[in-house]
């Protein structure tokens, strides 16, 4: 399971709060509690009490995990507190609201009338809750060189590496950088650009001091110092393209010994960049819409719709694995999306009126306009149509996929991080035109697109774990390597006896990392940029 993308930080104010107290305005307080599941809140920060107070504008933030995968629901309580004690029950409630964690960080700031109990409005309050991530997102890229190293090994010269170390506030030295590469018998090396996150390396501080240990490595783990000498990022960050900055690499008792030593060698910092690196967040906070769309198999392998054996068939309370994978995945991405306009395709039936087989029909028979309103509109097309076709085959993912990426590809065109594409394929696993799919996958992984396949029933999935690529970088059919990696397979049988929220969570923790990777390789910031933020 994927870790917290991040951490949050909510800014909360009010408007027109109800007035409790006689003789003088509410003091008011804002509590934040998020659902842990089975009707149970749980309480993650509460605001200072600010006195006398109708339109508060709360000092303290509220730090919440962030997950995308997960609907996180989220719980607002306003108290006037008149007493000392921690226990909000004994105080009067002002109002409150309940979102999710997803609709407060995909809007610039989000505002909602205060309600005392659901439909009843408090007064004219009003709440307003603003998102910022709490991240230095800037990384340090280092390029350096050697010259004239001791040579340290018998038999040949050194195997030279590098760390970094920084000063902790104890005093002591904190290792935050190793370079990997191990240059053989070098004494004048020249090591890979690397890059380190500015907080990891300085804690944001660039005048703390930051020691840089050589050593020839030994793969008996006894490597054998060079050399050191002390900087910090100020410094480092005097090299240009034209002029390196040069640092004498010391080795302390060889100085004491010798009153004629000068250097162990000379470490030439090449360039130092300290760059942004946006993070998922800043993404969506900058006005990425994220776009759904659900392709649907209703090939023959599923069985009868009318048959309790088959896949489309719909359980006496409503439901199937199809409806449940479409309401799980789809009620986290809707919060991304503004216009809750979601296009929903079928592939591999009989469409009447002609009975002709089709790979790409809209589940509500509008081939001009497929979008269904919301998550629900999706479920009702789908129920709709059900018995309105004829399940036949075979099964083809590619024109399914070659449409959402047409609609990509108009995207990436604008050259902004503007718009992402989510394609939701839920499928019994026999692929017809696996050939084809690899081709279409190949070509998305260029675009601004992630592709998530759901296997429903209890067939034998190897292509789409093929098709998943984690094994691998899947290549088409004439050999050319995806872009990145962009589709993520699940088995639903995984998840049958699971929390409906634990497959959304699987399906999507990868997409984060797959939509930074995307506007990272294309070097598109976000459309609007964050303020530089610092813990």
């Amino acid at each position: 399971m994927a870790g917290c993308v991040s951490r949050v930080e909510l800014s909360v104010s009010c408007r027109s709060l109800l007035d409790r107290d006689l003789g003088s305005r509410s003091d008011p307080l804002c509590v934040l509690l998020q659902d842990v599941g089975g009707g149970q809140w749980a309480e993650l920060g509460r605001t200072e009490r600010i006195k006398n107070c109708q339109n508060p504008e709360f000092c303290k933030k509220l730090v919440v995990d962030y997950y995308f995968e997960k609907v996180q629901k989220l719980k607002f309580g306003v108290y006037d507190i008149d007493n000392k004690s921690f226990d909000l029950n004994d105080d009067d409630y002002l109002g409150g609201i309940e979102c999710t964690l997803g609709q407060v960080v995909s809007s610039s700031v989000f505002t909602r009338p205060l309600e005392l109990k659901q439909g009843k409005p408090a007064g004219k309050g009003t709440i307003m809750i603003s998102a910022e991530e709490i991240k230095d997102t800037r990384v340090v890229y280092l390029e350096i060189e050697a010259r004239n190293l001791d040579k340290k090994d018998f038999l040949g010269k050194s195997d030279p590496f590098l760390e970094f170390y920084k000063q902790s506030d104890a005093g002591t030295w904190q290792l935050v950088y190793r370079s990997e590469v191990v240059i053989k018998n070098n004494l004048n090396p020249c090591w890979r650009k690397f890059s380190v996150p500015l907080q990891t390396f300085c804690g944001g501080d660039f005048n703390k001091p930051i020691k840089v240990q050589c050593a020839d490595h030994d793969s008996d783990g006894s490597h054998d110092l060079i050399g050191t000498f002390e900087t910090n990022l100020t410094q480092l960050q005097e090299a240009g393209d034209c002029s390196p900055v040069e640092f004498e690499c010391i080795h302390p008792e060889k100085k004491q010994k010798k009153k004629s030593y000068k250097n162990s060698g000379i470490i030439r910092i090449k360039s130092c960049k300290i760059e942004t690196e946006y993070s998922f967040l800043d993404y969506v906070m900058g006005g990425c819409q994220i776009n759904f769309t659900v392709g649907v198999d209703f090939t023959g392998s599923n069985g009868d719709p009318k048959s309790p054996d088959s896949l489309h068939y719909i359980s006496p309370d409503g439901i199937n694995e199809y409806l449940i994978a479409i309401w799980s995945v789809g009620s986290v991405v809707q919060d991304y999306d503004t216009d809750k306009l979601f296009p929903a395709f079928g592939f591999g039936a009989q469409v009447p009126p002609s009975w002709q087989v089709s790979h790409e029909f809209a589940l509500n028979f509008n081939p001009s306009n497929p979008y269904c309103q919301g998550i629900q509109g999706i479920v009702d097309a789908y129920r709709q149509i059900l018995p309105q076709i004829r399940l036949y085959g075979p099964t083809n993912f590619s024109p399914i996929i070659n449409h959402v990426a047409r609609f990509a590809a108009q995207s990436a065109q604008q050259g902004t991080a503007s718009q992402y594409f989510i394609l939701l394929i839920i499928t019994d696993g026999e692929i017809t035109d696996l050939d084809q799919t690899r081709q279409a996958i190949v070509n998305a992984s260029k675009l601004p697109m992630s592709i998530i396949i759901v296997g429903v029933g209890e067939a034998d999935f190897k292509a789409m774990e093929f098709l998943d690529g984690d094994n691998g970088v899947l290549k088409s059919l004439t050999g050319e390597p995806a872009a990145r990696d962009i589709v993520q397979f699940v088995p639903f049988r995984q998840f049958k006896n699971a929390p409906r929220e634990a497959l959304s969570q699987m399906v999507l923790a990868e997409v984060p990392k797959q939509l930074v990777s995307y506007y990272k390789w294309q070097g598109w910031p976000p459309v609007k940029l964050p303020e530089i933020k610092k813990v």
